[in-house]
């Protein structure tokens, strides 16, 4: 196959570009081959991305070994964990838009011929692939893995999610200063992704589904010397693709992206897998709405259950046989024909694969639940979808009917929350946190946590029109759509309402009567932006709902 890179390699019209290649100490021999961007990610502000450094030795490795020039670029990367709760976290989301654009910046300038993509984190995996689907170039994701587990606590392996129940219950007694220092010391032992089953590992496995990484890859932890062997056959791998001309699309198509929603269906993965697959789609140019998260979230049993629906973590996950074992299990549900990055499809992936046990992965035949572990309810709080996840949720509350408790920013709910203001029976709505309104959409994850440190994850609920970690549990509802900077009908509910959350029957509802919900709406003012300048004032003005994925739509018409 002709490389794309010898529109400005060859001839004396291009001397001058591959003068300043050689300044760096190519050769001609190196420009001859392929070009092979590596995007990283590497920073040390993200422990998922701390050992991206090596990993991306190990690609250039291989792709050395495969006959191709790696050209390493940096991308920029956000930790949520460091960014919750306060200011930064409004960056995140909005992060996801930078990195897509900065990858095919890097690529189209510099005439890429393909590209290694690396990343672990929650916005910065879904920002990468929507930039790989943008270019429609051979392109690879590695990862850098997930961490170990931390010390025990509360009856599993702790994570970082730990400390906030900490808080709460360091609020209440229930534990001392010096057990909250030990914990502090002990619930991130090993750099990696966080070994929850949050977004940054949600995606790392969706993105395994859709064919986008090796087989078994996305799982292994971030210590493991079987992470850098991986990364090398990944960086052998990208140049067979460009040989072959399997490029990005080929792969993040329709049958990719709903094999990518099976498997988060099927393994209860982040409720922000809905916002990140909706990107992609756009991005690849598929038409894909929420319908098809709300068509399979019935179809499709929840047959792996990982922490926070249990107290296994994603390496436990991994060990009993990762992506490819699940993927056997649920692959009559999928299109087994669907092309991958192997360079064979998804059933000749896991024609092999198998699971240890059922303790984490059952079969069909049993599976923990005959439903998904995500859902989309629809209602007159929800009019164009909202986003919950049944598979942390205990069945007992997921029918749940309370007294609102309002609060126009997660600040204000925070503190009261801090402040022990919150009672059984009441529903914490959060509003004014949407991609506009917060703007940024940002993660609830805090209210959640210290709400179950305080003992009433099962007596209370929280519903936002921002968004929530995947590792929340309790009774939680977000990407309520249209958000109520834009007017929707969260922004009617006054305290003491009653709203009714009904999971299995797939209803979110503000109990008062259509006439009193337009007279509250006639009434309303828009709040003034909360940031009037900058890249947030920017993206407030431009992002979509979070219905369509909260994207900066940039296609004509």
């Amino acid at each position: 196959m002709s490389h794309r890179s010898k529109d400005i390699l060859s001839g004396p019209r291009w001397a001058k570009v591959r003068a300043l290649m050689k300044s760096m100490g190519h050769s001609d021999y190196d420009l001859e081959r392929p070009l092979i961007g590596v995007a990283n990610s590497f920073s040390n502000i993200v422990p998922g991305h701390f050992n991206l450094r090596q990993v991306a030795e190990s690609v250039k490795q291989g792709v050395y070994q495969a006959g191709g020039t790696p050209m390493e670029f940096g991308v920029i990367g956000c930790c949520d964990g460091v960014a919750n709760a306060h200011l930064g976290m409004r960056y995140i989301l909005p992060s996801r838009e930078v990195i897509a654009n900065s990858v095919e910046v890097m690529a189209q300038a510099h005439r890429l011929d393909a590209l290694v993509l690396l990343g672990s984190c929650d916005k910065i995996v879904p920002g990468l692939l929507m930039g790989a689907a943008r270019l429609d170039l051979p392109a690879i994701l590695v990862n850098g893995g997930p961490s170990l587990g931390g010390c025990q606590f509360d009856g599993r392996s702790s994570d970082i999610t730990s400390l906030a129940e900490g808080v709460g219950m360091l609020a209440t007694g229930k534990l001392d200063e010096e057990g909250f220092a030990r914990l502090e010391d002990g619930v991130m032992p090993t750099c990696g992704s966080c070994s929850f089953l949050g977004t940054a590992n949600s995606m790392g496995c969706v993105a395994e589904g859709m064919g986008m990484c090796l087989p078994g890859s996305a799982t292994i932890p971030a210590v493991y010397a079987a992470r850098l062997r991986s990364a090398q056959a990944a960086g052998r791998r990208i140049v067979a693709m460009v040989d072959e001309g399997l490029s990005a699309r080929r792969i993040i198509n329709r049958q990719g992206l709903e094999n990518a929603v099976r498997l988060g269906m099927a393994m209860g993965g982040s409720t922000n897998l809905v916002l990140h697959l909706l990107a992609i789609a756009y991005e690849a140019e598929v038409e894909m709405g929420v319908e098809v998260f709300e068509q399979f979230s019935r179809t499709t049993p929840h047959v792996a259950k990982i922490y926070p629906a249990a107290p296994a973590n994603v390496p436990d996950f991994h060990a009993a046989g990762g992506v490819p074992a699940l993927m056997r299990e649920i692959l009559p549900l999928l299109h087994a024909g669907a092309l991958t990055v192997s360079g064979q499809t998804v059933g000749q992936n896991v024609s092999e694969a198998a699971k240890t046990g059922d303790a984490i992965i059952r079969g069909m035949d049993h599976p923990w639940s005959a439903q998904s572990g995500l859902a989309v309810l629809r209602g007159n709080l929800a009019p164009e979808t909202a986003v919950t996840k049944p598979a942390a949720i205990d069945p007992a509350m997921q029918r749940f009917t309370g007294r609102a408790h309002c609060f126009d920013s997660e600040d204000a709910a925070n503190q009261a929350i801090m402040e022990r203001r919150i009672e059984p029976g009441e529903v914490v709505v959060i509003r004014y946190e949407g991609p506009k309104g917060g703007p940024g959409m940002p993660e609830m994850a805090l209210a959640m946590k210290m709400l179950y440190g305080q003992g009433l994850a099962l007596k209370t609920a929280l519903v936002t029109d921002g968004r929530f970690s995947g590792t929340n549990n309790g009774c939680f509802v977000g990407h309520i759509s249209p958000e109520a900077a834009e007017g929707g009908p969260l922004a009617a509910v006054r305290d003491g309402d009653e709203i009714t959350v009904d999971i299995p029957g797939r209803q979110i509802n503000l109990r008062i009567s259509e006439d009193e919900l337009a007279e509250r709406m006639a009434a309303w003012q828009p709040p003034p932006p909360k940031i009037a300048s900058g890249y947030l004032a920017l993206y407030a003005r431009l992002a979509a709902s979070a219905a369509k994925g909260a994207i900066i739509p940039h296609r004509a018409g």
